[in-house]
């Protein structure tokens, strides 16, 4: 009877912001009774494990700080060929931890979509049994409706649907395939599986269900999605807790008005521009910040008194006590702000935080500037304009109202299960 009741493996990639939201689905399945085995990079152990899941880490924390290393991640146009440079290595490690699992006929993996072709190897060789696909960011699923971001590039929304599709076809087969594909038939060749031909067709076909991890007022599904698709919502999970504050932050928060808190993510170690461009916009408007990040090199040497500097501090309880946000559009970080109904301004360097950004200038709750454009300047008017304007305040708490009812994570839970049981 046992083996009837599914054991999930929860397979991503990236940083801590990509890690919570599939912490949380894991715990809920765990709360549910069911198995859960956790694999992603080793360097999360500690943070996995310390939530009490099952952990099979791939690789070692310097092959993951080499990635972090490189700057081209945070590279506009550069950061997808910087991710896929060992991705038929990473595709061959997720396999193998997969496949050291003890077998069970009903293992069911909930991937990251980089993370989804190993989960199809895996179940073309009897290892897996069905695939469910998380999208934690519009962006990450291909579509020619608007709001159509594509990179630092938005699509005018009077652009013709044949134009847009031919757009996507010169990405796809310019940029994307001639990177993608080759590193994942390397992996599939050996193993006597088919070729594949499209690193998005494959990402949309291969998974028995998807499921988004932000709600409708964020980001309606669009027509082209694929289907059967689950809508859930912001899966906010922040393994710190509310205990994360030092005497120091503690002092600091109770020493005057409240800061302007910046961050570019907690795994962006080449922002040091990022810092020194924000230390003197909030010294030109007379502001107290905070700055957040774990490399403490890229933050000027020399802080005044008005400015402090934290290593990592828990979003969920910082961030009610700021006055404003300055961040590069992870989703983790956007919900979190939204949450806190403060003002953002996202600069984007990479990867979905464009399309975040465009959306959080949609919902009229902060302003997006592309991280290479960021200007002392250009930054403090800003800044200026989202503490000061009553109509950006106002739309901040309508849409923090949105939070007062949590997201349900064992009901999305039970829905996947259920989704993907009656196939």
């Amino acid at each position: 009877m046992a083996e009837t009741i599914p054991h999930y493996v929860v397979i991503t990639v990236g940083s801590t912001g990509d890690i919570h939201p599939f912490m949380r689905l894991a715990s809920a399945m765990r709360a549910l009774g069911r198995q859960v085995t956790f694999i992603s990079h080793s360097y999360h152990a500690r943070l996995v494990e310390s939530a009490g899941i099952s952990f099979i880490g791939l690789g070692t924390d310097d092959d993951y700080l080499r990635l972090l290393a490189n700057p081209d991640l945070w590279h506009p146009r550069k950061a997808f060929g910087a991710i896929m440079a060992q991705y038929r290595e990473g595709i061959e490690q997720f396999d193998a931890a997969i496949r050291s699992i003890p077998a069970h006929p009903h293992l069911i993996a909930i991937a990251h979509p980089f993370a989804i072709p190993a989960a199809a190897i895996a179940r073309e060789r009897g290892v897996v049994k069905s695939i469910a696909a998380i999208y934690l960011a519009p962006s990450n699923i291909k579509s020619v409706h608007d709001p159509l971001t594509l990179g630092p590039m938005t699509v005018p929304a009077w652009m013709p649907m044949s134009v847009r599709r031919a757009l996507w076809r010169f990405i796809e087969k310019g940029w994307i395939d001639p990177v993608a594909v080759a590193q994942i038939n390397a992996a599939r060749q050996p193993l006597g599986l088919a070729k594949v031909d499209s690193l998005l067709g494959h990402l949309a076909q291969a998974p028995d269900v998807s499921v988004t991890l932000f709600p409708a007022w964020f980001a309606a599904a669009a027509p082209d999605w694929p289907t059967p698709l689950i809508a859930g919502h912001f899966p906010l999970f922040d393994a710190a807790g509310d205990d994360g504050f030092s005497g120091e932050l503690s002092a600091f928060l109770g020493g005057g008005e409240k800061p302007v808190v910046f961050t570019p993510g907690t795994a962006n170690i080449h922002a040091a521009k990022f810092f020194a461009t924000a230390l003197t916009a909030v010294e030109k408007l007379g502001r107290r910040a905070i700055f957040l990040t774990r490399e403490r090199a890229q933050v000027p040497a020399e802080l005044p008194a008005s400015v402090l500097w934290q290593p990592y501090v828990a979003l969920s309880a910082l961030l009610p006590r700021a006055a404003a946000m300055v961040h590069h559009g992870g989703i983790g970080t956007t919900a979190e702000a939204l949450r806190a109904g403060i003002p953002q301004l996202v600069t984007p360097f990479a990867w979905d935080q464009f399309d975040n950004g465009s959306r959080i200038a949609g919902l009229g709750v902060g302003m997006v500037m592309q991280a290479q454009r960021l200007r002392p300047g250009r930054l403090a008017r800003a800044l200026q304009t989202l503490l000061t304007s009553e109509r950006i305040h106002l739309r901040c708490q309508r849409i923090a109202a949105q939070f007062s009812a949590p997201g349900d994570a064992l009901a999305l839970c039970r829905e996947i299960e259920h989704t993907i049981t009656r196939e």
